[in-house]
């Protein structure tokens, strides 16, 4: 039951924003994970959550991640994170864990943001995203702006 929830608070916590860091031990915390991550691991997290994302149903058809790619991703997460909180963070978990119950979900929703900004950081990911912007009628919103 504990991992269940660990795992469903580390999905939600990078998923779904909760008020970050709120008190200092939870900030510690938050802090010593980003501090500790390397980039390989970030663009790791990265790859994780965008297989989560793809699992969706109606994304699902356009992911080429196979069953061993997520399961691949998965254990190296598991263990990421079991590293991260027993090893190179461990006085700061338990300090946050003491001083409010959710620190885990909003340190990691911390670590979260620093995975994605490790894709959108990407030129090429750059590019992709502001496409839209080619059919969005920038006269219509920007009269809305200036009434």
């Amino acid at each position: 039951m504990k991992n269940l929830f660990l795992a469903l608070s580390l999905c939600v916590s990078i998923l779904i924003p909760t008020q970050l860091l709120a008190n200092p031990p939870t900030q510690a915390l938050g802090t010593c994970l980003v501090d500790t991550l390397n980039g390989k691991e970030r663009k790791t997290l990265a790859k994780w959550i965008f297989f989560g994302m793809g699992s969706h149903p109606e994304i699902k058809q356009f992911s080429k991640a196979t069953p061993a790619d997520i399961q691949q991703t998965d254990q190296y997460v598991g263990k990421l994170i079991t590293r991260l909180l027993t090893i190179d963070c461990p006085n700061e978990l338990k300090a946050a864990h003491h001083s409010d119950p959710l620190a885990v979900s909003k340190a990691f929703e911390l670590v979260g943001k620093v995975a994605m900004q490790e894709l959108v950081s990407n030129p090429e990911t750059i590019k992709a995203i502001s496409n839209y912007a080619i059919y969005a009628d920038v006269e219509k919103i920007s009269a809305i702006l200036v009434e």
